[in-house]
């Protein structure tokens, strides 16, 4: 047993049932079979620290707060300091370590991008006038519903009003129908409706050729990870699949949380066996058992779909020990993430799933070599692993018919802000930035800027609309495709407070760890602050010092939040949207 130094704080019935509902007996770090005989060791106690997460939520959800007591209890139960479980509890914005003084369910409200313009704040107000509880917050990934609103329930679910409000569901539209196909198609919750409409045919396909000729295909596609670092997915594959002798992952990052980015939530919500058999495709290409979806946990409804996806699927013989009669055995773990920016970052998740604070690991290693539990490891995102899908179904010519030589396939764009019809979209790569919005209903207003790529992407002009969506052409227009988000502002929006919003979200979403990031978040966000409160032009030596912030932290920050925290700032001030002459 661990010297865990617990305090001096009791659980509880109520925090003990909670945890104890979620861990059995077999999850605890120390049993104690008989008076003679205890199971325990430093072996038993890191292979049960993963569980750390899932007891914390235990812990929320049930008395609404993470007390002293009952994080004493938990630590106890998982042989965790309770100084470490405190340093995970206090990282993430879904968890309270200081007694709310209520008993009700909190109301997220997102305070970020589209919600921003969308009147959120009054939004909030609203809702505290109705006497409700409201933490404003960053993004909830409801971008074409703004403002957007979460409630964390006490005494009820978790929950997403806009999902039962019976208002009509964003639209979903493509102009070229691969990754959405069965989005609005397939009944969401029955495994006989999807395989009606094609599903699993990839995986039997993958089965089928083996997973040598599966990766040569993906390679052959030229496919890039969809999640804004566009790293080639055959090489992530390949480097995972050549390890050997030991047990291997592959990671579902359905942890989308830079503001503006809201497919995968619906890809998940309408399709989420799809995404279940394309990570079951990942898992058996590479030589995985094991694999993991972790998943914001602000998406209550894609969670519990997922579940009984994974559910359906593991009754059907599509996951566990012989999948699809393939003599290979892989499951699937849902992990519940609890608010926390950084953890979209793939190392970040892999800290996050394990027990500990979300913060970004420094590469080399690489996660394919030492990924989860220090095991060789590949992380995808849902639209990448749809993409692979299609791929192994329709063969790398076919997946190369849309898009360019660059950039082949199709992209799903988020659109939001002031646009006729916020959604998701699909087309294909290569389709110019204006028949896009013109997809989306075109514009409403007069656009002042579109912002590319979310809160870590740049603003760009209206002039900007001939720019095809690869990511050579934006790469060579000194903006980016990121995670595909595409938000419109018009002429009357208050770009100094926009953007103020944005500096303020990286600031709060920042790790800590490394100081170039910590620091420059902080500064950049003072410096704002003064050019709002003086009310005057952006000084140069101000303007210099901005630009010096930006490249100390893309220089030595260990991670993309680091690299990309300035580039709206400074797009915004290169456009003249905000520092001009007041």
């Amino acid at each position: 047993m661990a010297d865990l130094k617990l305090t001096v704080d009791h659980s509880t019935d109520a925090e003990r049932g909670a945890v104890d509902a979620v861990l059995t007996a077999d999850d605890h770090a120390v049993v104690r079979v008989t008076e003679r005989l205890v199971r325990g060791g430093m072996a038993r106690r890191k292979a049960r620290r993963h569980l750390l997460l899932p007891g914390l939520h235990a812990l929320q959800a049930e008395v609404g707060w993470i007390s002293p007591g009952g994080l004493n209890y938990l630590c106890d139960v998982l042989q965790v300091p309770p100084a470490e479980g405190y340093g995970v509890a206090t990282f993430y914005d879904m968890f309270r370590t200081d007694d709310p003084g209520h008993t009700d369910s909190v109301h997220h409200v997102c305070i970020d991008t589209a919600c921003h313009i969308a009147g959120a704040e009054q939004f909030a107000q609203q809702l505290e006038a109705e006497g409700k509880q409201v933490h404003r917050g960053p993004c909830l990934g409801q971008c074409e519903r703004a403002p957007a609103r979460f409630v964390q329930g006490r005494g009820e679910p978790d929950h997403v009003p806009a999902d039962t409000s019976g208002q009509p569901a964003a639209p979903h539209r493509a102009s070229v129908r691969r990754l959405l196909k069965r989005v609005g198609v397939v009944d969401p919750t029955s495994l006989a409706s999807y395989r009606e409409h094609g599903g699993y045919a990839a995986l039997a396909r993958a089965i089928d050729i083996g997973p040598d000729a599966m990766i040569d295909e993906i390679r052959a596609a030229g496919l890039t990870g969809r999640g804004g670092a566009a790293f080639p997915t055959a090489i992530k594959w390949r480097g995972v699949a050549d390890e050997h002798g030991r047990s291997k992952h592959v990671i579902a990052n359905a942890d989308e949380s830079e503001p503006g980015t809201f497919k995968d939530r619906v890809v998940m919500e309408n399709d989420p066996f799809s995404v279940i058999e394309g990570l079951t495709l990942a898992g058996l290409t590479v030589g995985a058992e094991h694999g993991w979806i972790y998943i914001r946990g602000e998406y209550p409804l894609a969670t519990r779909r997922l579940r009984h996806a994974i559910d359906e699927a593991r009754s059907a013989g599509l996951l566990g020990g012989d999948v699809l009669g393939s003599g290979q055995a892989f499951d699937i773990e849902l992990r519940r993430g609890a608010g926390a920016y950084i953890c979209g970052e793939e190392t970040a998740l892999i800290e996050s799933i394990e027990g500990f604070r979300g913060e970004p690991r420094n590469k080399p290693p690489f996660p394919s070599t030492h990924g989860l539990f220090g095991e060789p490891t590949a992380v995808n995102n849902p639209e990448t692993l749809l993409s692979a899908m299609y791929i192994a179904e329709h063969g790398p010519d076919t997946f190369r018919l849309e898009g360019t030589e660059k950039s082949p396939g199709t992209r799903l764009f988020c659109l939001s802000g002031h646009v006729a019809a916020p959604g998701v979209y699909e087309v294909a790569m290569g389709t110019t930035l204006g028949d896009l919005i013109e997809l989306a209903g075109g514009a409403t207003g007069t656009t002042r800027a579109i912002l590319m790529g979310g809160a870590a992407g740049t603003f760009v002009g209206a002039d900007q609309l001939d720019m095809p969506l690869t990511h050579e052409d934006t790469r060579e227009r000194g903006t980016t495709l990121g995670s595909g988000v595409v938000t419109l502002f018009d002429d009357s929006v208050d770009f100094m407070s926009l953007v103020l919003r944005i500096a303020e979200f990286f600031r709060g979403e920042s790790c800590g760890q490394c100081v170039p990031c910590r620091v420059g978040v902080v500064r950049q966000h003072e410096v704002l602050v003064e050019l709002r409160d003086s009310g005057a032009a952006l000084r140069p030596e101000r303007h210099e010092l901005v630009d010096d912030i930006a490249r100390a932290m893309a220089d030595a920050s260990i991670c993309g939040l680091g690299h990309t925290a300035a580039g709206a700032v400074q797009s915004a001030i290169r456009l003249g949207l905000i520092g001009g002459t007041p």
